[in-house]
């Protein structure tokens, strides 16, 4: 696509991402003394730019991205419109998501269970955010998926795209009665549209593990109708896991939330068993980054 040459103080380089409200570009930041900064800038989708109920959603979750505050989360910075388009100021991770990194194959045992074990610490952190009353926001992610989750070529493992969590003190209503979430790696309560708790994002958490640990979904079928049937009796079987991964693979995939790790800090303790460090977890990412890069100028 054709990129302006400048967006308010932020000039466009490449569209990296886009989703059902928002588009992220990779993008430069300028400011005085001709200081420079590459970041992600998230923008309303364009078709949505007057439309006051899509702006409150695009504010609402820029400022509550703002207030969270972890190693394992992309952080947003900023906030503002251009000619009337709203925009968020993410950090910008040099480096690639799972699905790219990954291209459908199984990864180590011992990265996959390092990543995993990063984005626990990262819900077990939205589990227990507040407000500014020390109210809990009952945060839900909603989305962990391999496209969701970022490795950085420093090791850094940060879930993102925050377009689609939803907090307690949030309305729960979505635009049209659309679920929202990557089917593929939805909780069986999210596919029947019940109503969620962070069990449900451990759930999901579970079909990623399974997912890097075997290059394929736990219950993909033939057609979404097929997979979503096989998500509600969440029978799979663990067979081509690592024997010693099998029992917490289980209990994240229950089908009853309540039988699903609560604790999340022991959960995150079993995984880093015989978990990469991070310098090997950088080392991994820049190999599969390097690979990823080739292929792409192979077929330019």
């Amino acid at each position: 696509m054709r990129l302006p040459s400048g967006f308010g103080p932020f000039e466009l380089l490449e569209r990296v991402g886009v989703g059902g409200m928002a588009e992220v570009f990779k993008a430069t930041a300028f400011g005085a003394s001709g200081f420079e900064k590459t970041i992600a800038l998230k923008l309303l989708r364009e078709e949505f730019v007057g439309d006051s109920t899509w702006e409150r959603m695009f504010l609402e979750e820029a400022r509550l991205q703002a207030k969270l505050v972890h190693r394992g989360l992309v952080q947003a910075h900023d906030f503002g419109a251009v000619d009337g388009r709203p925009w968020v100021r993410l950090d910008w991770i040099d480096g690639a998501d799972l699905a790219a990194l990954a291209n459908g194959a199984p990864v180590p045992e011992p990265i996959a269970r390092a990543v995993i074990a990063e984005v626990v610490t990262a819900l077990a952190f939205l589990q227990q955010a507040t407000d500014e009353r020390g109210r809990p926001l009952g945060l839900v992610h909603r989305d962990v998926s391999a496209t969701n989750v970022l490795v950085s070529l420093a090791g850094e493992v940060k879930l993102g795209d925050f377009g689609i969590a939803k907090a307690t003190l949030l309305k729960e209503q979505t635009r049209g009665g659309v679920r929202k979430g990557t089917y593929a790696s939805m909780s069986p309560e999210q596919v029947a549209g019940k109503p969620l708790s962070g069990a449900s994002d451990v759930f999901s958490a579970g079909v990623l593990l399974f997912e890097l640990l075997t290059g394929a979904r736990p219950f993909d079928g033939a057609t979404p109708v097929e997979t979503m049937e096989r998500i509600r009796e969440a029978t799979p079987s663990l067979d081509a896991l690592p024997a010693s991964l099998r029992p917490t693979v289980k209990q994240m995939l229950e089908k009853n939330p309540s039988a699903r790790p609560s604790d999340l800090h022991a959960l995150t303790k079993t995984l880093r068993e015989q978990a990469a460090d991070e310098f090997d977890l950088a080392s991994w990412a820049r190999q599969r980054n390097a690979l990823r890069v080739s292929s792409l100028e192979g077929t330019s």
